[in-house]
Formats: C-alpha cells, sequence, structure tokens
C-alpha cells in the first residue's frame, strides 16, 4: 500500500521551496535490517528515500510488530517531526540498503515557522486533483492512519468486520 503522490513531496513543491529544503539535505545510507525510529523515540529528523525500501510497523502487545506500509524510493519516512510532541508513532526498518536524504526536524521546523508559505507548502500541499490526491506532510499523515487501521483490521478484526474505507 503506498501513498501515491509520497513521491511527489519534493517534487511537488514550487521549485523555491524545494530548494530550500534541498540546501539542508544530508545524504545517509542504511544498510537492511537498520532501524531508524522505535516508536514512542524522538522525532527529530525526517528522509526522502532515494533507493531502497523502509517498512513502517507498529508494536502489537503479546505479538511481533505489524507492517503498516513499505515505503519505497521518492517516499517521505516520517511525518512526527512536524507535530508536538515530536515523537515517532511508528517504527521504521531498513528491508533492503536504503540511501536516503536526510533532514533536521528542528531546523526544517524554523525555516516553516519563519516563511508560512513554505510551511503551509510542506504541511499542507497543494488542494487535491485527480491525479494528485495527496497533499505533503498532511496527506502522507491521512494516508498513513489509514493504512494503519486497514492493516490493523486486516491483521486481528474477526474475518468479514469489513472496513468502512
Amino acid at each position: 500500500m503506498n501513498a501515491p503522490a509520497t513521491a511527489t513531496m519534493l517534487q511537488g513543491l514550487p521549485a523555491e521551496h524545494r530548494q530550500r529544503l534541498m540546501r539542508f539535505a544530508r545524504e545517509v545510507s542504511f544498510p537492511q535490517g537498520t532501524r531508524l525510529f522505535e516508536e514512542g523515540g524522538r522525532a527529530d529528523r525526517f528522509w526522502i528515500i532515494r533507493t531502497g525500501s523502509v517498512d513502517l510497523d507498529m508494536r502489537v502487545p503479546g505479538r511481533r510488530a505489524a507492517v503498516i506500509e513499505t515505503l519505497r524510493p521518492n517516499e517521505l519516512i516520517g511525518w512526527s517531526w512536524l507535530f508536538a510532541p515530536h515523537a515517532w508513532h511508528l517504527g521504521a526498518e531498513a528491508t533492503s540498503p536504503v540511501r536516503a536524504y536526510e533532514f533536521d526536524a528542528p531546523t526544517i521546523r524554523s525555516m516553516c515557522q519563519d516563511d508560512p508559505a513554505l510551511g503551509a507548502s510542506v504541511a499542507l500541499g497543494a488542494p487535491p486533483t485527480p491525479l494528485r490526491q495527496w497533499g505533503r506532510v498532511g496527506g502522507v499523515l491521512a494516508h498513513r492512519l489509514r493504512s494503519a487501521r486497514t492493516r490493523l483490521l486486516d491483521l486481528y478484526a474477526p474475518y468479514g468486520s469489513g472496513s468502512l474505507l
């Protein structure tokens, strides 16, 4: 289940905003099996995948973590950095070698606060269109919450309970 326009996280931003953000991007890599973050940890950075894949997972008491979604190139890893209390709501693990752009969350939050147009562009994105159903971080957040709900219903609800979405 991939959000169709998380790939537009950078590409969909106005060129000026994209260029400003990319000035603060740092190229990083993670070997397969690396935990990028744990649920409940401090959300002080985020990434945009260049190559590889990352599973988002959720702890389930008495069971192993449930994979909520697999992220691929051009997708955003992490939204918790933007919203207080800046704690991860999910965990993340590299399922293959990953190369990504890493961003320092306090720096980007400060930029967004100082420039309301940039902040709105990053947080909310443009209004949806038939080709671009999701906004930036806000759209990613909404999509991930729906994915988590659907995945947990698939895994743990009684058979045939269905979904309203």
